[in-house]
């Protein structure tokens, strides 16, 4: 497996964190990859990521890896466990190498085919001194540098099979019918939902959402809606979201991750929120 230098230029290094910019975590994350090499863009994805918040850093990784060309380095550290038992991985998927905690952090990455990953383990591809509390300058910073110069993940460590995966909500679609779940909250207080376009397509322009006990339209974009309204659409993430136009659908509609969201087809929704209530009651 080649190295991830991309052609044409420097490679690229994207960093997503929840370390924030007050403290100089990034900085440090920064010098230790330039120390490796200076033929590389740093790209700060986002340093915002909430606190420990795992799944939050998955979303925003997922969101944006996207826009970046093959041969990227994408390193992410959002990680509660530094220190512990935990593994260190990197993970070759789609033309992208991903660098970071074993947490469930890469579980976008893991959901499409053809990925590979490796643990951390060969100390050559580190820093000299380990903390236990920062990770991310002293093990993942260098892995990452050493991939973008050319190295070969498979270098950094034995291979894994069983990578850490976030616990998703199930999406069911069952008789024109689509069941998931808020998996985020973003700071406009739109709702990231776990049911991807693909599984809305299916539905039609017509479909209706039922989130919190309020049924809301599917729409084209944000300005298809009036003032303070809240509506469903597909966003630039691919999943479906709900919003109010000028306003927060979290704090409208009383949402939070978790939320379950129904799609259906006119005149099934009823039924299949009946049906959904029966179906979680029996599960208690």
């Amino acid at each position: 497996m080649p190295g991830a230098t991309s052609a044409g230029g420097p490679a690229i290094i994207t960093l997503t964190t929840d370390f924030g910019v007050r403290d100089p975590y990034v900085a440090e994350m920064k010098a230790a990859i330039l120390a490796v090499t200076r033929q590389v863009h740093l790209v700060d994805v986002t340093h915002a990521v909430e606190p420990h918040d795992i799944t939050e850093g998955a979303l925003a990784l997922e969101a944006a890896a996207r826009s970046f060309p093959a041969g990227t380095v994408h390193l992410a550290v959002v990680d509660p466990g530094v220190g512990t038992a935990r593994r260190g991985i990197a993970v070759a998927a789609g033309g992208h190498i991903f660098i970071g905690p074993d947490n469930g952090l890469f579980t976008p990455v893991l959901e499409g085919p053809g990925w590979e990953a490796f643990e951390l383990r060969a100390t050559e591809f580190r820093l000299a001194r380990v903390s236990r509390t920062f990770h991310g300058r002293d093990v993942f910073a260098p892995a990452a540098a050493h991939v973008a110069a050319g190295l070969d993940p498979a270098r950094l460590g034995p291979s894994v099979s069983d990578p850490v995966r976030l616990p998703w909500p199930e999406v069911r679609e069952v008789a024109g019918t689509v069941a998931g779940a808020v998996l985020h909250v973003d700071r406009f207080g739109n709702l990231v939902t776990s049911i991807h376009a693909g599984a809305v397509a299916g539905l039609g322009e017509t479909a209706t959402i039922l989130v919190a006990n309020h049924r809301l339209p599917l729409v084209g974009t944000y300005g298809d809606l009036a003032a303070g309204h809240a509506g469903a659409l597909i966003g630039s993430r691919d999943r479906l979201e709900i919003a109010v136009r000028e306003g927060s659908a979290a704090a409208q509609l009383g949402a939070q991750r978790g939320t379950p969201v129904l799609v259906s087809r006119p005149g099934r929704l009823s039924r299949a929120s009946t049906s959904s209530t029966t179906r979680r009651g029996r599960r208690r």
